[in-house]
């Protein structure tokens, strides 16, 4: 390497220092700022013990060498020791627990909140539900297959951009209610200080009060299956004004995009819609060609149940696989309309060319006859 080279990556190595990050993310909320001064409280302390007990070592080592004319002296049972290596730990925990205590009630403090959200985790996407207003939708990941692939430019915010945020106003306490639908998830945004594992069959609550306006990043902290690293979390907080815009705006969107499960539709109507939802729900397991996972997750193309009668087909969509846990209960998540559409595209896709449409007045029956 030339002499003149050398003080370039100098300051190349320089600046990648001065833009590394080592702290926690910026906190904003007070539960987040409680937590972020309790890890500079203990990083102080563990510090502090780690220096005292390394200098001490480092004395006896230098100060009482062999080379030095030192002996080794045998000793045992002194008591004063013993008291002082007892009390002094005890009083350091003590410090350490009071505040630890404070910031876990703080944790656990969900009272007097201003709105609630239902949160709920599934293989491998998020699903807000505001309960005040009686809506929700579904999060997805954002971020094209082709990029993570590696065959287009990695966004700006790989594998932590959704198609649909989760959008909260500012300076309100807002309860958060975590259950999953599958498998145990886990909802982690480091500077909202909220990190609640979301467990199938049990709510857990968690609260957030957002003092700043802005976009706030985080994922699933639970290792939940194949594609844990897909599931990103984008919370948006909005001033109180921009925030009832927004809620205006999405319950009008959510009564227009009401469907009708007794309208007819046709069949390219349908693939269309249906090819929408696949790529969002069905693509992380079967495949954008439909041949699935060996050994895993099944193939559709040529699969005798798409293929086959329909009602078989509805039935497995809606409630899941008999055979396979592993396929998902979509009854909970989409509407008829979009089962009828996902499995008219199955059905009529790759190597399938049956010309059935599946309607989703059919798709209302095989769920009335379930209930």
């Amino acid at each position: 390497m030339s002499c003149l080279r050398i003080p370039l990556c100098l300051l190349l190595a320089v600046q990648s220092a001065a833009a590394a990050e080592f702290n926690l993310q910026q906190p904003v909320t007070p539960l987040a700022r409680t937590e972020y001064h309790l890890h500079t409280m203990l990083l102080i302390v563990t510090g502090v013990i780690f220096a005292v007990v390394f200098l001490v070592m480092l004395y006896s080592i230098f100060h009482h060498r062999k080379s030095a004319g030192n002996e080794a002296k045998q000793f045992h049972e002194n008591t004063t020791v013993e008291i002082i290596w007892t009390v002094v730990p005890l009083l350091i925990l003590v410090v350490i627990a009071v505040p630890a205590t404070r910031a876990v009630l703080a944790q656990k403090s969900t009272r007097s909140e201003d709105m609630t959200i239902k949160i709920t985790g599934y293989q491998w996407k998020w699903r807000y539900d505001y309960l005040d207003d009686n809506f929700g939708y579904v999060s997805h990941l954002a971020t094209p297959r082709e990029a993570i692939e590696g065959t287009v430019q990695k966004p700006a915010n790989y594998l932590l951009e959704v198609d649909e945020p989760l959008v909260v106003p500012t300076d309100r306490k807002i309860r958060l209610l975590l259950t999953a639908n599958d498998v145990i998830h886990s909802w982690w945004v480091p500077q909202l200080g909220v990190k609640q594992d979301a467990v199938p069959g049990f709510l857990r609550d968690s609260w957030m009060l957002i003092e700043k306006p802005g976009v706030y990043r985080g994922q699933c902290s639970e290792l939940c299956g194949k594609d844990h690293g897909f599931m990103p979390i984008v919370v948006e907080a909005k001033s109180p004004a921009d925030y009832e815009k927004w809620r205006a705006a999405k319950l009008k969107q959510m009564a227009a995009a009401a469907d009708d499960p007794n309208k007819v539709w046709k069949l390219e109507d349908l693939k269309a819609r249906g090819e929408k939802v696949y790529v969002q729900n069905c693509v992380p397991c079967h495949q954008a060609n439909g041949k699935g996972i060996p050994g895993t997750f099944p193939a559709l193309d040529g699969s005798p149940i798409v293929t086959g009668d329909k009602a078989g087909h509805i039935e497995i969509v809606l409630f899941g696989g008999k055979k396979n846990p592993a396929m998902a209960a979509w009854g909970k998540q989409l509407s008829d309309t979009d089962i009828a559409a996902v499995i008219t595209y199955e059905r009529n896709s790759w190597g399938n060319h049956t010309g059935q449409i599946v309607q989703p007045k059919e798709v209302k029956a095989a769920r009335g006859k379930a209930a």
